[in-house]
């Protein structure tokens, strides 16, 4: 008996020690990943600027010397910054300190729906933390001064995340890392150019989608940032609360930037963040020649496609950038598209632009947009603007709303037409790109001097009407869909199958949705029927065609319900 009682404690003393081990080990690794992810931020020459206050001079509007915030009637934010990098820093967070904090309330609220375990955030956050061990070594000090500047007004109770400034800057490479790690599950965008015989005056017009989707509440705030750096031109981006990187932007030179996902590996190490790049060829260059020469020089994390519009060379062209390549894309004649795969000598051929154009609805999407710019004729603004609400499939064809082969896929962030000879932009309101779309004259804005009363800074003349699709039961049928597509995820129990279907029926996720839905209730028969229904429908990607087929087969090898 002695004899095992003395092996039993032998055993557990090596289950004592195997799990105090793992445990000691554990926590060194933390610690050691807690310290090499530690960035120390930058030193600004004066701090004066974190003494200034902001004044109210409206119900949602705020100045601070000549900066300022305001909410437009339109729904849109609108601000401007001026100064140094720190001091602009400063004032953007001490304006905006609200949005903010509404921002990231989203961003960490939507981390953990789609994160639900705490330990896997943790582990989730030290991923991060040591991935972007070297981020700050990317980054421009200049950039990275602003960021800091703005950090000043982070709310703190996520400093369990990381401090403000650290947390900041990882934020500009969200983008990054969940375009490498989703594969386009956020991001489908399109954008297009037209000038000199495809547009109407023969100027450059230059329209585009921003489908970037974490969440409806992610969305609600969009703030037209005007900047009017100490160095570099001024420009105007389309953002978000404490976002310094453009996606979305046109300078005083009339060059535009816009940035379009393309098909990636999973990044091995830190790089600059694609917003970033798009914000020094914003701020700094003036032509086609000068944004290259900025990308050319900055490793990225991801391919990335980038639409660069511009007056003085009176055409876009498309830069298109690998974290090891770099070519850029000229159509050749007076119009482009840019969806969501290379085009240019170098790039179309590599595998994993190869896999994106056979398995991706990019391609579908581009000769859509074809379609409509053969079919628009010479381009304007109105034209440009029904060109990005399109919702249908090749030769009209109806695939459903919401359908990411569509133009207009019912999810865009924003949506935004540039005409850069005439330094106006033309920016989309709620909901999606279906509100009406408002106008800002550039050369108006930038000769302000200061706000001092709240009022509209907009040109209301050239704003376009809302689509007249919001008013139609199709809508209402959509949104009641999106409803139910929510409830689903969320696990609700008890759905209406027929009232799904019944809500977006020519749409291929629908049935899926459905199918899923019956498959999880064990009722196989009916679910057999709704994912051969599926089939019958325009199904945007391959990976979603193959998961159709997968969960068939399942069907037909499973009794007809089971209980």
């Amino acid at each position: 008996m002695a004899k095992k009682s003395t092996i039993g404690q032998k055993i557990w003393r090596i289950i004592k020690w195997t799990v105090l081990s793992f445990l000691l080990l554990f926590a060194i690794g933390a610690v050691y990943l807690y310290s090499v992810a530690i960035m120390v931020p930058p030193t600004p020459a004066s701090t004066e600027s974190l003494t200034w206050e902001r004044k109210q001079i409206g119900e949602n509007a705020y100045t601070l010397g000549n900066n300022w915030l305001r909410k437009s009637n339109s729904g849109l934010w609108e601000m401007y910054v001026e100064g140094s990098p720190f001091e602009r820093g400063v004032v953007y967070g001490k304006l905006a300190k609200e949005l903010l904090q509404k921002q990231e309330d989203a961003f960490v609220g939507q981390i953990s729906e789609l994160v639900p375990s705490e330990f896997y955030r943790h582990f989730l956050k030290y991923f991060i933390g040591w991935f972007n061990r070297h981020l700050d070594e990317n980054v421009p000090e200049e950039f990275k001064l602003e960021i800091l500047g703005v950090s000043e007004s982070a709310p703190h109770e996520y400093d369990y995340i990381s401090e403000p400034y650290q947390r900041i800057l990882n934020y500009h490479a969200a983008h990054d890392i969940g375009h490498a790690l989703q594969n386009l599950a956020l991001v489908g965008c399109t954008s297009f150019g037209s000038w000199s015989s495809r547009s109407a005056d023969s100027s450059l017009i230059i329209g585009r989608n921003f489908d970037f989707y974490v969440g409806d509440e992610f969305a609600e705030d969009k703030i037209i940032a005007f900047y009017n750096p100490a160095d570099g031109h001024k420009f105007m981006m389309v953002t978000w609360g404490g976002m310094t990187g453009v996606v979305s932007g046109m300078n005083d030179q009339g060059l535009t930037v816009t940035l379009n996902a393309a098909k990636s590996d999973m990044p091995s190490g830190s790089a600059t963040p694609i917003s970033l790049v798009g914000r020094e060829i914003l701020q700094y260059a003036a032509n086609i020649e000068e944004a290259a020469a900025i990308a050319q020089k900055r490793k990225t994390f991801v391919a990335e496609s980038i639409l660069i519009g511009s007056a003085h060379d009176h055409k876009a062209v498309v830069i298109e950038k690998t974290p090891t390549q770099m070519d850029i894309y000229d159509a050749g004649q007076d119009d482009i598209i840019c969806t969501n795969h290379y085009q240019s000598e170098a790039l179309r051929q590599q595998k994993n632009n190869v896999v994106q154009m056979e398995e991706s609805a990019s391609i579908y999407r581009y000769q859509r947009v074809r379609e409509l710019l053969d079919r628009s004729g010479k381009m304007d603004l109105p034209k440009a603007v029904t060109l990005l609400r399109d919702r249908k499939g090749l030769n009209d064809a109806d695939i459903g709303m919401g359908n990411e082969k569509a133009v207009n896929q019912l999810i865009a962030h924003h949506s935004i037409v540039f005409q850069p000879d005439k330094l106006l932009v033309t920016v989309s309101t709620a909901p999606w790109q279906e509100g009406p779309f408002v106008t800002y004259d550039l050369n108006k804005i930038f000769s302000m001097q200061g706000l001092h009363v709240d009022r509209e800074i907009r040109d209301t003349l050239l704003d376009v009407a809302p689509d007249s699709f919001i008013y139609s039961n199709d809508f209402k049928d959509f949104v009641h869909f999106r409803h139910l597509k929510e409830q689903i995820r969320k696990g609700f129990h008890e759905i209406d199958v027929d009232d799904l279907v019944k809500s977006n029926p020519e749409y291929y996720h629908t049935y899926v949705l459905a199918g899923d839905y019956m498959f999880k209730k064990k009722e196989y028969q009916r679910a057999l029927r709704l994912y051969e229904t599926a089939l019958t429908k325009e199904i945007a990607t391959y990976p979603e065609k193959r998961h159709i087929e997968m969960q068939i087969g399942q069907c037909k090898k499973l009794p007809a319900n089971a209980q």
